[in-house]
């Protein structure tokens, strides 16, 4: 067992990725031979991710606060601490903040052999946001 004492820094969270500010912090980056990435995400109150999918799916689960997540086609969920969302591989989805609350999530996910975490797609549109 190797423990790893020393922490990234949180990182402002990529803006073409996002609709609003979240902070990410680097819990386990993919080692050889494992490709598994968790990160542990926190959106400002109304910030979303674009839509987007994982080529092998993505987990998410949620540490604090309230948030929403859809998938393309369904419907706006409500996401609260504790709970665990499964993203199929290749879904499309997005997933964030409530409108007046922050949220925690860890995002884990594996990252394909040729190194693709995740398809951008276009942003989230307030009245898709709002659908909820």
């Amino acid at each position: 067992m190797h423990v790893t004492r020393t922490q990234a820094p949180t990182a402002a969270a990529p803006t073409e990725w996002l609709t609003g500010p979240a902070w990410i912090d680097e819990i386990s980056g993919p080692a050889e031979p494992s490709r598994v990435r968790v990160d542990s995400v926190h959106f400002a109150p109304g910030t979303r991710t674009v839509w987007h999918s994982h080529p092998l799916g993505q987990v998410l689960y949620v540490t604090e606060g309230t948030g929403l997540v859809q998938r393309r086609g369904g419907p706006v969920e409500t996401i609260r601490a504790g709970d665990s969302v499964r993203v199929a591989a290749g879904e499309w989805h997005w997933h964030g903040a409530g409108p007046t609350t922050f949220m925690t999530h860890l995002a884990i996910q594996e990252v394909a052999e040729d190194g693709t975490e995740a398809e951008r797609g276009e942003p989230v549109t307030d009245a898709e946001y709002l659908a909820g």
